[in-house]
């Protein structure tokens, strides 16, 4: 009964929070200082239409960089704590092994002999009377679809990632490189790229990414990535200010200084990690 009186409490007490939030609600007319400097000075300033990702590589370097460093911090606790997970379970059918082989060793007496004559005279029986008959695989033999085996993809599912798989990939790396003149981004298209990963290992469960080779590109995009902040610092206003490359023409493909590069490289880094940590998980 108190428990019930004080989840009541609880429930009115977050009910008056969010009606007084929405009664307090008032709109917008006009930009704040801020947001209308960002609005009207970035697009000349950094060349790129796309304020939001020209806030975040340029204005917002050294959070964008903290954020890369906890995703990669994240990534590599996963792989460390799965790792011994995976090392545990080998090691136990090896522990098995041998205490079989001992119960083996102890087992070459007579008696041992007999009793393993007759379980393998009761395996066989079992196993002959499990085989199936000409009779029972005839519709097997006339082509109809088998029953997929527990635990494998639906056909649903297989056909699905062939037809969606490739365009989920196209529209990641579209979305990665047009991150400086439409919505989207480096985060926004490593996302989408790790989730056609994640599709294809569901439609393959026995396929395996290449762990190894992720991690040495995802190594190399963040010091790519560090390294383009750094050239910000010496030949702009600060790390990771794209201006240290021209701005080039106004809403071009390439255009908006070094954004199209660290964009791409984020895309690149967040999608390896990403992948890496679904591999993980999945192993």
């Amino acid at each position: 009964m108190i428990r019930h009186i004080v989840v009541a409490l609880v429930v009115l007490l977050f009910g008056l929070v969010f009606a007084r939030l929405v009664g307090g609600y008032v709109e917008l007319s006009a930009l704040r200082p801020l947001a209308e400097r960002y609005v009207t000075e970035a697009p000349i300033d950094l060349g790129t239409p796309n304020i939001i990702t020209g806030i975040l590589i340029t204005y917002r370097g050294f959070d964008t960089l903290g954020e890369v460093a906890v995703l990669f911090m994240v990534a590599a606790s996963i792989g460390l704590l799965l790792r011994n997970d995976e090392a545990k379970t080998a090691a136990a059918p090896t522990a098995a092994a041998k205490a079989s082989g001992t119960r083996r060793a102890t087992g070459h007496t007579p008696a041992a002999r007999a009793a393993a004559a007759r379980a393998a005279a009761v395996a066989a029986s079992k196993a002959a009377s499990a085989t199936p008959s000409p009779a029972s695989a005839e519709p097997a033999a006339a082509g109809e679809p088998a029953e997929a085996a527990p635990g494998a993809p639906s056909e649903i599912v297989r056909t699905g990632t062939e037809v969606l798989l490739p365009l989920i990939f196209t529209f990641g790396a579209y979305v990665i490189v047009n991150g400086h003149l439409s919505a989207g981004g480096g985060f926004q298209g490593g996302a989408i790229v790790a989730s056609g990963a994640m599709l294809m290992l569901l439609a393959r469960p026995g396929s395996r990414l290449n762990v190894a080779l992720l991690s040495v590109i995802e190594s190399f995009a963040g010091v790519l990535y560090v390294s383009l902040g750094i050239l910000g610092l010496i030949f702009a206003a600060g790390f990771l200010d794209p201006r240290f490359l021209p701005k080039g023409e106004f809403g071009a493909f390439i255009s908006a200084g070094a954004i199209p590069l660290i964009s791409a490289l984020l895309g690149i880094k967040v999608g390896a990690e990403l992948s890496v940590i679904i591999d993980r998980f999945r192993s």
